[in-house]
């Protein structure tokens, strides 16, 4: 018995498709949800929200908008940018913005 249940999760392990009851993304909270650490929320950005004294997930940076490269830490003070963008400053005196390149 033990060695057919071994056997059947060698085959649905590698799946993990959506009805797989360990799938990450069903329990990832959208934009908006409180949060307390960016890896649970769908855009991977938990920022501090100052005027409720939490956290909440939000969107990560489009291009030309403020951001800051994302850290090791569990909440962003500011998003970092879309995948395919870079977060970086064209004049030392400006802040970051995202940026194609």
């Amino acid at each position: 018995m033990a060695t057919a249940f071994l056997l059947l999760m060698g085959v649905l392990l590698p799946y993990q498709g959506e009805f797989w009851p360990f799938n990450k993304k069903k329990f990832m909270k959208m934009n908006g949800a409180e949060c307390s650490h960016h890896s649970e929320c769908v855009s991977d950005c938990c920022l501090m929200d100052l005027n409720n004294r939490g956290a909440l997930c939000a969107p990560k940076a489009r291009v030309a908008r403020l951001c800051l490269p994302q850290t090791k830490g569990s909440i962003n003070i500011i998003c970092p940018c879309q995948w395919g963008l870079t977060c970086i400053s064209k004049d030392p005196t400006c802040s970051r913005r995202c940026h194609l390149i």
